[in-house]
């Protein structure tokens, strides 16, 4: 069992969530709840892991708060 983590937003014009692991190519997904949202990205990893262990093309670090005037 893996675990990504996922970043996530939520569209101001379609009111859905979209979330992507980064680093990891085509692990992206979109639903109207969180829960949806999990489950599609859960759905989308595993069906490109059938291909094998991704190649990530980053590593994910963390967020961080940027202060500007």
């Amino acid at each position: 069992m893996a675990t990504f983590t996922a970043v996530i937003e939520k569209c101001s014009e379609t009111g859905l969530y979209i979330g992507f692991v980064p680093g990891f190519p085509g692990a992206h997904s979109q639903g109207v709840t969180l829960d949806e949202l999990n489950n599609n990205l859960k759905e989308v990893i595993e069906m490109l892991l059938e291909d094998g262990p991704p190649k990530m093309e980053g590593e994910f670090i963390g967020t961080q708060n940027v202060m500007v005037a």
